[in-house]
């Protein structure tokens, strides 16, 4: 059984909500597909297309709704962030999600759905956090990538450390 939460996150698709969810936990290696409903007759589906699915990422429930056609689409406004602890998941994430789907900046990337989604390893907040001058050129060095390189923006950290310490 999935995980019930009080909040999930509820995606709209026009008619790949299936696709989608299987899509999403074939990508994600702690991941599992739940209940599948399907449009009753008499209802604004067509009876027995798939109208909902359930899933869960890293223990999050989502539900991916077939809502048929609609003015809504994802945009960058929400996005799901995924915390790498290495360049090698880094490297794993972006390529999945970016396969059909196109690369943004900045470790953002959305995927073949429209989805938006960051890949930023987990030590970006720690470099951000060491003082100004290191945020600054971690901030330099990330507004150049598209996807985020772990080992660049520890040097761009470490540029003034060793620039201060001969100083």
């Amino acid at each position: 059984m999935l995980k019930t939460g009080k909040i999930k996150p509820f995606l709209w698709y026009e008619t790949e909500a299936e696709e989608a969810a299987r899509f999403y936990t074939s990508v994600f290696r702690n991941s599992k597909l739940g209940r599948i409903a399907r449009y009753p007759a008499g209802s604004p589906g067509p009876a027995g297309q798939v109208m909902t699915v359930e899933f869960e990422i890293e223990g999050q429930p989502f539900v991916a709704l077939n809502g048929g056609k609609q003015p809504f689409r994802f945009n960058e406004a929400i996005s799901f962030q995924i915390d790498c602890e290495t360049q090698e998941e880094v490297d794993y994430y972006w390529e999945r999600l970016t396969a059909g789907g196109q690369p943004v900046q900045c470790g953002w990337l959305k995927d073949r759905y429209g989805v938006s989604w960051q890949v930023v390893p987990r030590a970006l907040p720690e470099l951000f956090s060491k003082n100004a001058k290191t945020a600054e050129r971690v901030m330099q060095a990330m507004l150049k990538m598209v996807k985020l390189d772990i080992r660049k923006l520890k040097e761009a950290a470490k540029l003034g450390a060793s620039s201060s310490n001969t100083a």
